[in-house]
């Protein structure tokens, strides 16, 4: 029953996910307690940060060179995936409301969060599909 290999790799498609669960559920969340910014930044900020950062680190991990550490522990290649680009996207987030007028303030908490997430989970799943795929 739990002997099913995780799905392939497909990076469109983690890049869909990757947008459409945060949306959802920050936007439910906004809905909810009538938070009209939140559910605003549920499908802007937060959800286009996380396709964007599952885009990329997807592009990355398909490259041939990271195939060799399919085999080390998730758990120290997933956590330096999640702070390097939370890190990143908190720098962004600061240099944007610092040079840009006009941005929300918010977006200095948003991005780092959902960086890190869609970090976590597009590398969690890359090294499962290519553990299976090495067997």
């Amino acid at each position: 029953m739990f002997d099913k290999p995780p799905p392939k790799f497909v990076l469109w498609r983690e890049v869909l996910v990757a947008y459409l669960a945060p949306a959802l559920s920050a936007g439910i969340g906004g809905l909810l307690t009538g938070q009209r910014d939140l559910l605003y930044a549920a499908f802007t900020s937060i959800a286009g940060t996380s396709a964007i950062v599952a885009a990329l680190i997807g592009m990355l991990l398909r490259g041939r060179r990271y195939r060799r550490h399919s085999g080390t522990p998730r758990v120290p290649i997933v956590a330096a995936a999640a702070v390097a680009a939370a890190a990143l996207a908190a720098l962004i987030a600061w240099l944007a409301t610092h040079y840009l007028p006009g941005l929300p303030d918010r977006i200095r908490i948003d991005f780092p969060i959902a960086a890190a997430l869609a970090a976590t989970i597009t590398t969690w799943r890359w090294i499962g599909s290519a553990r299976r795929d090495s067997q």
